[in-house]
């Protein structure tokens, strides 16, 4: 009698039955997911169409340059502005922030130059002192040679500035060249300087009204230095991921002989390195600790470009100490209570192994993934940038009165002499303020913004299950081949991206369209919480926390449906519905075994990588750092040697994940055709495992301890004579 707690087999549907015809994956098959392929084709057609609007009526000039009062680009070729790059401001005072710098929003006339004021000048002294009128004047309005003109009427129409301060360029644009000495903001080694009214003025109002340049600037001076270390590093850095390449390469295929034994010195070798680690950031804590000059603490010192100076700080060895100790600690748990499945991931990584061995094409199938996602990049990144860039020129009045009726009204800078508002506001101006429009077109600007980006996912996503459609069909090949490698059918890779585009575009694109969607709602609930952010209590910042963890869930969940969905689509040719049902009842029917496959297997795996990447993020630290005797004169010289370092190491990580990828697919869809090679097949002459059968007594020992309402009914009594037997 079945317990209780047992779930009837058809809760989860009937096992499969056996099929005597069945040889791998259906080459007899139709068409599937017709309407959704023909709503992917138009959303294609349309995200075309998308582009090409954009491209008509954006201006990427609006965006690499920065724009004058008159609406003209600055340092464009073929204008009078071509040898002027860059934009300077007439008032500085007036700006409020940085952000309305860069937005060009700051209510002061700005001008192009060829070059930023390098000292401190107001207009009423250079009126009194001719030798300096030169310099000054090219700053001034172009064409502007008058200085008889009274100073108030020079100033209230903005015909020059009323002072100018030592700048530098940053974004294009001249800002203050803030210096600190000794804690002091200083602007040219002064804390002081005279308006254009002749008023002293601290340089902390030049602070307020450009808040945050500083930073800005040093961040820029980092960004400087990170460049010129790439460029002088970039060949070391291609060295090492190449490096990376080839060990992931020799690593899988001597899996396929050596799997055991080189999974289980990961394992240890992976210990032992974190083991040391934990050791020698104990021994540089005690060295460091009761230094005085090593006791300061990290948020007292802030950011620095210079990585080594955290090297020097005990509480840095504390936190890496901490750190690899809980790493350490998570890796042994979880090794202690997954002991005994560690020989079924085992096995089923060599099969995967055998399978990539005989199918060497599919490690060099993530090289189209990543052409082809280079081109959605590519193609979202320009329309987004087009789009951003649409819009004709909008003039606004801008004036130096408080009380000016017409400030920040919509004007005409060709008729505008001719308008009432210069005489009821006297120095006021028509100057540009951006670009937009009051067209439908520019009224659906984000609109628009918001599609590109929603099929920018989606084919994106069409693209990753593509590529693993394409190589669920060809591990498939080989599982179903009874004699390997005699019976697997040639190019089986090529045959297999042949079937899915021409018979399961419409599948492919339903199931990354249902990822798509929620992605969509994933980016508008981050974006609604960052514009949000600060304005809601506690509990609608509990309410948004758990709405994102429950949509990442959600995602994560679609993705792993979608991957088994996607070998059922593969092998048996049905629609994206009824292979997401199969797959799920397959799977739930053998819900033990996918614990074994989703989390041990991928744990291996993840090992791997990170034994990979970590191996050769140490031998180019020992590089970078002029460690290695043999070749220190071949390191270049570099301002931060983490900069390649971290490249090198991130790289390598995403390397050694592109190749394992391919693994877990392979994994992946063996692990599937096992379970329906164990409800269709029971060993007899007629009904052979397709499987090894190395794997078959592993996977059978397993099974024993299995309830028995959630086995195959082919060979059902055998396994449980054998897990009674065990019993």
């Amino acid at each position: 009698m079945a317990r209780k707690t047992d779930v009837p087999s058809s809760y989860y549907g009937e096992p499969r039955k056996f099929d005597p015809t069945f040889r791998g994956p259906v080459h007899n098959r139709s068409c599937t997911d017709v309407v959704c392929c023909v709503i992917f084709i138009i959303g294609i057609l349309g995200y075309i169409a998308l582009g090409s609007v954009a491209w008509v009526h954006g201006d990427p000039r609006k965006v690499v340059y920065p724009t004058d009062s008159h609406g003209q680009f600055c340092g464009q070729q073929g204008t009078n502005n071509a040898n002027k790059a860059i934009l300077f401001y007439f008032n500085i005072l007036r700006c409020a922030n940085p952000s309305v710098l860069i937005n060009l929003q700051c209510p002061t006339t700005q001008l192009c130059v060829s070059k930023c004021p390098d000292r401190f000048a107001t207009y009423r002294e250079m009126k009194h002192n001719s030798k300096n009128w030169e310099y000054y004047k090219q700053f001034c309005r172009p064409g502007f040679d008058n200085p008889d003109k009274p100073v108030d009427q020079v100033l209230r129409d903005e015909d020059c500035p009323s002072m100018i301060v030592p700048s530098r360029p940053f974004l294009q644009r001249c800002f203050p060249d803030f210096i600190t000495k000794n804690g002091t903001l200083t602007v040219h080694n002064q804390r002081s300087f005279k308006d254009g009214d002749g008023v002293t003025r601290s340089i902390a109002d030049l602070r307020d009204a450009a808040n945050g340049i500083a930073s800005l600037l040093d961040a820029k001076e980092v960004g400087m230095k990170i460049f010129e270390d790439y460029a002088s590093s970039w060949y070391w850095i291609l060295i090492g991921l190449v490096i990376t390449m080839v060990v992931s390469l020799l690593f899988i295929l001597v899996l396929r002989f050596t799997a055991g034994v080189l999974l289980w010195l990961v394992i240890f070798g992976v210990i032992t390195a974190l083991g040391y680690g934990i050791w020698h950031c104990y021994w540089e804590f005690s060295t460091l600790r009761g230094n005085s000059d090593a006791d300061v603490t990290i948020s007292q010192i802030g950011f620095q470009a210079d990585f080594s100076v955290y090297l020097q700080l005990s509480q840095t060895w504390l936190v890496f100490m901490i750190s690899l100790s809980v790493i350490e600690a998570i890796i042994i748990i979880i090794l202690i209570f997954l002991r005994n499945r560690i020989r079924i991931a085992i096995a089923l990584l060599k099969e995967g192994s055998r399978a990539i061995g005989y199918i060497m094409s599919t490690l060099f199938y993530p090289i189209i993934t990543f052409f082809l996602l280079a081109i959605c990049i590519a193609y979202w990144a320009m329309t987004a940038v087009f789009l951003s860039s649409s819009g004709d020129a909008v003039y606004k009045v801008m004036s130096t009165q408080s009380k000016c009726i017409y400030a920040n009204q919509t004007c005409d800078p060709e008729t505008f002499s001719q308008s009432q508002i210069p005489a009821a506001c006297q120095g006021s101006q028509c100057t540009f303020a951006f670009y937009g429009g009051e067209s439908l077109y520019h009224r659906y600007i984000l609109l628009l913004q918001l599609c590109n980006l929603f099929l920018f996912l989606w084919l994106v996503n069409f693209t990753i299950a593509l590529g693993q459609c394409t190589l669920a069909g060809a591990f498939a090949s080989y599982y179903w081949s009874l004699k390997k490698p005699q019976d697997i059918p040639s190019f089986p890779l090529f045959s297999s991206f042949g079937r899915a585009i021409r018979y399961h575009t419409g599948s492919l694109a339903f199931g990354s369209l249902i990822l798509a969607v929620v992605q969509m709602f994933r980016i508008v609930l981050e974006y609604l919480d960052h514009k949000l952010k600060g304005s809601h209590n506690a509990f609608s910042r509990f309410l948004l926390c758990c709405l994102k963890c429950c949509l990442w869930c959600l995602e994560r969940f679609i993705k792993f449906m979608n991957r088994n969905a996607y070998i059922m689509i593969a092998i048996y040719g049905k629609n994206f519905c009824t292979s997401a049902k199969d797959a799920f009842f397959l799977l739930m029917r053998n819900v033990v075994r996918v614990a074994v496959l989703d989390k041990v297997t991928d744990f291996l795996l993840f090992l791997g990588k990170l034994l990979i990447s970590g191996s050769v993020g140490v031998l180019a630290f020992f590089f970078f750092t002029r460690k290695i005797p043999v070749i220190q004169e071949e390191v270049p010289s570099l301002n931060y040697y983490w900069v390649p370092l971290l490249t090198v190491i991130f790289g390598s990580y995403l390397v050694a994940h592109g190749f394992f990828n391919v693994y877990a697919m392979c994994v992946d869809t063996l692990f599937l055709c096992f379970l329906v090679d164990l409800e269709t097949n029971n060993g007899s002459a007629g009904r052979p495992f397709y499987m090894s059968s190395s794997l078959q007594t592993i996977l059978n020992k397993n099974n024993s301890r299995q309830p028995t309402s959630l086995r195959g009914n082919a060979g059902k009594d055998k396994l449980t004579n054998a897990g009674k037997t065990r019993h």
